[in-house]
C-alpha cells in the first residue's frame, strides 16, 4: 500500500496495530426503503481506493455482516489537544442488479466503536446517473472551518404573534438552507428532524466521548435547533 496514498489517519497507525473499530453496512432502495439483497459491498482505505480491504454481501435484510477494520488510538480523539486525525477514513463502495452503483467516500471509523453506515441505492429505471457519489467531509472538531457568522443575542422580532410556546413542540421536518444566509440561490432541503439531529451531533461529537458528555451536546443542538425554528425559521417555512 503506497504510503503516500494514506490519510492522516492511517499513518499515525504502526504495522501492526491492534486498534480496530467496527462497521455493517446497511443497503436499502430509494423507492420504499426495501432491503437490498446480494449486494457487493467492497471497502477500501480513502487513499487507497484500489486495494479493496473487506468485499462483503448483504443478506436478506440488506445488511453485510460486521467486520472490524483498523483505527488509530482511541486517546486521540479524547484529547482536545491532540493534532492527529482521530479516526480512520474509507470508501464504501456498492453494487447490486438493477441499481445504479453508490460510492460513499470517507466514512469515519473510531478505536472500539461500532458504526452503521446506511446506503440508499436508486433503481435504474429511476435516474439516468452511472454512479451515486456522497464524499463525508472532515469531522468538524479535526478540519479546519470558516468561524461561524456571529449574532446579535438580542434580535429584533419583526413579526407578531406568539413567540414563547407553551409547550415543547417537536416538528417533524426543518428546512435546512444549503448556503449562507445571505444566499437566496443555495437550495432549502426539507430534512426529518431526527435525521438532522441526529446529522448535527455526528458532525460536532465523537462517539468516544463519555455517555453524559454526548447526551449534554444532542440537548444543546435540540434546543438550539427548536429556538430557532420557531423564532426564526417558522415564517418563512
Amino acid at each position: 500500500m503506497p504510503e503516500n496514498n494514506l490519510t492522516a489517519a492511517q499513518e499515525s497507525m504502526p504495522a501492526d496495530s491492534s486498534y480496530t473499530g467496527s462497521i455493517q453496512v446497511n443497503v436499502v432502495s430509494a423507492i420504499g426503503l426495501t432491503p437490498v439483497e446480494n449486494a457487493t459491498v467492497t471497502i477500501s482505505y480513502t487513499g487507497d481506493p484500489e486495494n479493496p480491504l473487506q468485499v462483503l454481501t448483504t443478506d436478506d435484510s440488506g445488511q453485510t455482516p460486521e467486520v472490524q477494520l483498523p483505527a488509530p488510538p482511541l486517546e486521540l480523539s479524547l484529547d482536545p489537544e491532540a493534532t492527529q486525525q482521530p479516526y480512520s477514513e474509507y470508501n464504501i463502495f456498492v453494487t447490486a442488479d438493477g441499481y445504479e452503483p453508490v460510492l460513499v467516500s470517507g466514512s469515519e471509523i473510531f478505536a472500539d466503536e461500532f458504526s452503521l453506515q446506511p446506503i440508499r441505492m436508486n433503481p435504474l429505471a429511476t435516474t439516468e446517473e452511472e454512479e451515486k457519489r456522497v464524499f463525508i467531509p472532515v469531522h468538524t472538531l479535526f478540519g479546519e472551518y470558516p468561524p461561524k457568522i456571529p449574532e446579535d443575542e438580542i434580535k429584533p422580532m419583526d413579526e407578531t404573534g406568539e413567540i414563547v410556546l407553551s409547550r415543547v413542540v417537536i416538528p417533524e421536518y426543518v428546512i435546512v438552507h444549503d448556503g449562507a444566509p445571505s444566499d437566496p440561490t443555495a437550495p432549502n432541503y426539507w430534512v426529518r428532524y431526527r435525521d438532522y439531529i441526529k446529522n448535527v451531533a455526528s458532525c460536532e461529537i465523537y462517539s468516544t466521548w463519555p455517555e453524559n458528555a454526548i447526551y449534554a451536546n444532542i440537548l444543546v443542538i435540540q434546543s438550539f435547533t427548536l429556538n430557532r425554528v420557531y423564532t426564526e425559521w417558522s415564517p418563512s417555512q
